[in-house]
């Protein structure tokens, strides 16, 4: 392919030269292609607060287009907070018990198939050996009706006290979370699908869609699934566009490209057209904020996969995170650690050393009174055995080599968005824009 040429009504077009040719990035990816009126009605439902305890917190809180389908939060805060993004403030009224343990994820393309693992340690994944073809945290409690592994995660967040539910005894959802009724008939998601189904806009349209089944959960679910598949499937990046050889990416993308896939082995991990294997590594993130512990734990710690599989060898590996609009979607890591697209970057050449040497700085936590978001990094135990999981060998580039790499992440950036944000929801709650 060295040396290929296009030629588009008489304008020749130069296709990228590098390792990562379209046929080596595998087969083309498959998307689903929901119907419209399904979309349109998660739309609705992606941005209503109806579905929080407190009817104060939408999907789209922690994953808005102004901030790449994100927050703009290395950890975010949830219930108790005001606003959105890095902007967002405390509510004296009601301030959160702890900040969110982890970064909140970008929604880029997991409308296409072969997206079937969820959360950054994916405790949520397709497995047809598991009840109703999903593993997830509810197990054996885990009800049928979620047409995808996408459908089935994007409903876990209202079950979390400190991202939707709301605290300990503040609404009838929260209480329900409280004394474990989630998913069993009249738990915490059935008294959501009545407050939905309690709106005669939402009944008429889910009616439209499925006639005389009523509003369940899953339906709820399936539908915010088929909104987040439409909405932002991002594939005419100038990389796509180059590699369908519609267009020639700039000389300075191609050099990294080229560094990408061969002198800096980013491509090891982040392979495939979204660019990630779908699989865990352990690459010496900084650890900071609360770790992932349950409320009777008092660790800081976030074991990572290892709290899915239970196998040591799993200790802090994270999912490869597809690097689709990874220029927009600030801060990186499970915790958020680096606020920087260079850093983060940077700490993949020398995992070890970024760790030993990583400042808080680096990342971009708005304030929250009693966090103590420094005390993983002063457990020299727990560094020390960060940095011994590292999988990733130090490597040497040149920082015209890593400008060219970031020039390449830029190519990669494709906002999508299609609805956009709508002007009013059916519950005539505040749409947050």
């Amino acid at each position: 392919m060295r040396g290929a040429k296009w030629k588009v009504s008489l304008v020749v077009l130069t296709l990228a030269i590098t390792p990562a040719s379209a046929q080596m990035l595998g087969p083309r990816p498959v998307y689903v292609e929901p119907d419209l009126e399904n979309v349109q009605l998660g739309q609705f439902l992606f941005y209503d607060p109806i579905l929080s305890g407190n009817k104060n917190i939408s999907c789209a809180s922690c994953h808005h287009p102004r901030f790449g389908t994100s927050d703009g939060m290395s950890l975010g805060i949830g219930e108790g907070g005001i606003g959105l993004g890095p902007k967002r403030t405390i509510d004296t009224q009601n301030a959160p018990e702890q900040r969110i343990p982890r970064n909140s994820p970008g929604l880029w393309n997991l409308g296409a198939t072969e997206f079937i693992s969820f959360f950054h340690d994916g405790r949520l994944e397709a497995d047809e050996n598991q009840p109703y073809g999903f593993r997830t945290p509810l197990g054996q409690h885990m009800r049928p009706g979620f047409k995808s592994a996408l459908a089935a995660q994007a409903m876990f967040p209202v079950l979390s006290p400190d991202e939707m539910a709301g605290h300990y005894s503040e609404n009838p959802i929260s209480k329900a979370v409280r004394l474990g009724f989630l998913a069993q008939d009249g738990g915490a998601w059935d008294l959501i699908a009545a407050r939905v189904a309690a709106v005669p806009e939402y009944e008429r349209m889910f009616d439209e869609i499925a006639p005389g089944h009523g509003i369940t959960f899953t339906a709820i679910a399936n539908v915010i699934a088929d909104f987040i598949a439409f909405e932002w499937r991002a594939d005419n990046s100038p990389f796509d566009r180059a590699m369908r050889g519609e267009d020639a990416m700039s000389e300075k993308a191609r050099r990294g490209m080229d560094l990408f896939y061969g002198k800096a082995g980013c491509g090891s991990c982040h392979s495939g057209w979204f660019q990630t294997d779908h699989q865990y590594h352990a690459i010496a993130m900084p650890q900071i904020g609360p770790g992932k512990a349950a409320r009777f734990e008092n660790h800081v710690r976030d074991d990572g996969r290892l709290r899915v599989t239970g196998k040591a060898a799993d200790a802090f590996k994270f999912r490869t995170p597809s690097l689709r609009n990874v220029t927009l979607t600030a801060p990186y890591g499970h915790d958020g650690a680096f606020s920087q697209l260079e850093d983060v970057v940077k700490h993949h050449l020398d995992p070890i050393k970024s760790l030993r040497g990583y400042s808080i700085d680096m990342a971009e936590l708005p304030v929250l009174a009693g966090a103590d978001d420094q005390k993983p990094l002063i457990d020299s135990e727990l560094v020390d055995a960060i940095a011994e999981a590292n999988e990733l060998r130090a490597i040497d580039l040149s920082d015209t080599e890593i400008d060219a790499i970031l020039s390449f992440l830029t190519s990669l950036e494709d906002p999508a968005e299609r609805l956009g944000i709508p002007d009013r929801v059916p519950s005539g709650l505040s749409v947050e824009k």
